[in-house]
């Protein structure tokens, strides 16, 4: 079991950094895997969705994503989204490093295309692909999206 790690808050300026392509190498080391372990363990004790390596100080392309259909963690290394559905759905998005003055959560509509595509690399370097849909394709765009520096409000539906 990882440690839950504090999380950068908006508007940290590493937030709005594109993060660098983790070396397939680095997976074999002790720091990369207890850090993998950290944020899921993070994660799952703040009730998050997903979260992304900037969201804990890292600009490096890693996520985790809790895959509530199959009950597994998954872990997406170097990420990229190959192919998006024409078809949006505008739903309610909140993110572990946007609240407010109070330090709760904040909540908006935002625009997702309702199905993606993903290839990764899981924690052993294993080239994978995850079809997303519904819910586990709004956490892949959102949490790619923090890969690329944007944050979920830079889409707030007007």
């Amino acid at each position: 079991m990882g440690k839950i790690l504090p999380i950068v808050l908006h508007p940290a300026p590493s937030l709005r950094e594109i993060s660098k392509p983790v070396p397939l190498a680095d997976l074999a080391n002790k720091e990369m895997k207890e850090l993998i372990e950290d944020m899921k363990a993070t994660m799952m004790a703040l009730d998050g969705a997903g979260l992304a390596a900037p969201q804990i100080g890292k600009n490096i392309r890693l996520i985790v994503i809790n895959n509530e259909r199959s009950k597994e963690i998954i872990t997406l290394v170097n990420p990229v989204i190959t192919k998006k559905s024409w078809g949006r759905k505008v739903d309610q998005e909140g993110c572990l490093s946007v609240l407010d003055a109070k330090g709760d959560f904040i909540y908006g509509p935002v625009s997702r295309h309702k199905k993606v595509n993903c290839i990764y690399y899981d924690e052993l370097g294993q080239k994978k692909k995850i079809e997303g849909d519904w819910l586990i394709s709004r956490i892949i765009q959102h949490e790619v999206d923090h890969l690329d520096g944007i944050l979920f409000i830079d889409k707030l539906e007007k």
